[in-house]
């Protein structure tokens, strides 16, 4: 990572943890990462444990990698983060055959995919107008 990065990413309050090659693919784990993009970590960690989702418990480990990463190297108080991204990129693909009737083979397709979450720090937003 380039020192410009590094220093973008302290100056915006975001803490990174990329996993890479998961083995799921791009198509399955979108959906999930979706739905924890905004929450806080805590809801989105319990939201993952209680998913029948097999890949879950790989995201998991993530967010509670890039916790580790923001309670230790930058000092934040682990109650305000919230994811800010998660997204997933592919990796290599498994080829394999299998066989089939009259001699023939049918291809297998193992993906792997690669995810990566930023968590922010949650500022205290101002109320605005007559009710506060």
């Amino acid at each position: 990572m380039s020192k410009k990065k590094k220093k973008n990413l302290k100056k915006d309050n975001l803490v990174k943890s990329i996993n890479n090659n998961i083995r799921s693919s791009v198509r399955k784990l979108n959906p999930i990462l979706r739905g924890i993009v905004g929450k806080k970590v805590d809801v989105a960690i319990r939201d993952l444990k209680f998913s029948e989702k097999r890949i879950t418990k790989d995201i998991r480990k993530t967010i509670s990698s890039a916790v580790a990463n923001a309670e230790n190297n930058f000092q934040y108080d682990i109650d305000k983060l919230i994811v800010k991204e998660a997204y997933c990129g592919k990796k290599i693909i498994m080829k394999r055959f299998r066989p089939r009737a009259k001699g023939r083979a049918a291809p297998i397709i193992k993906p792997y995919s690669s995810v990566t979450i930023i968590l922010s720090e949650a500022k205290k937003l101002e109320s605005h107008g007559s009710k506060g």
